[in-house]
C-alpha cells in the first residue's frame, strides 16, 4: 500500500510528516489519535461510540493495510472526519511511512 501510495505521490513517504499528521488536529475536534491513541500499536476506541478499533501499526495487527478496498475505505471515512476531506496520497504515504515505524 505505502509504494503504491508513493507512486500517484511521486514521492516517498516521510514518518516523520506522517507522524505529525496523525497526532495534529487539523482545525477539527478530532486528530487520527483521538481515536487510535498517541502512539497506534495497542487497541484504540472510537471518540464517540467507545467501540473498540484494532491496533493500527502493522507490527501489532499484521492485517492492517493489507486490502486495498478496506485501506481505502477507511482512510476515506477517518480523512472525513479529521480533516474534512479526503486525503492525498502524499499525506496516506507519510502515515504509512511512519506507521511502518513503530515496532
Amino acid at each position: 500500500m505505502l509504494r503504491s501510495y508513493e507512486a500517484v505521490a511521486g514521492a516517498a513517504g516521510r514518518a516523520d510528516r506522517g507522524q505529525a499528521f496523525f497526532t495534529r488536529r487539523h482545525g477539527g475536534e478530532w486528530s487520527c489519535s483521538s481515536c487510535h491513541g498517541q502512539v497506534p500499536s495497542a487497541t484504540g476506541r472510537h471518540a464517540v461510540t467507545g467501540k473498540p478499533i484494532n491496533a493500527l501499526a502493522p507490527a501489532f495487527n499484521p492485517k492492517a493495510f493489507t486490502d486495498p478496498r478496506r485501506t481505502e475505505k477507511w482512510f476515506k471515512r477517518n480523512c472525513n472526519d479529521v480533516v474534512q476531506r479526503e486525503c492525498t496520497d502524499a499525506e496516506k504515504a507519510d502515515v504509512l511511512a511512519w506507521l511502518i515505524t513503530i515496532r
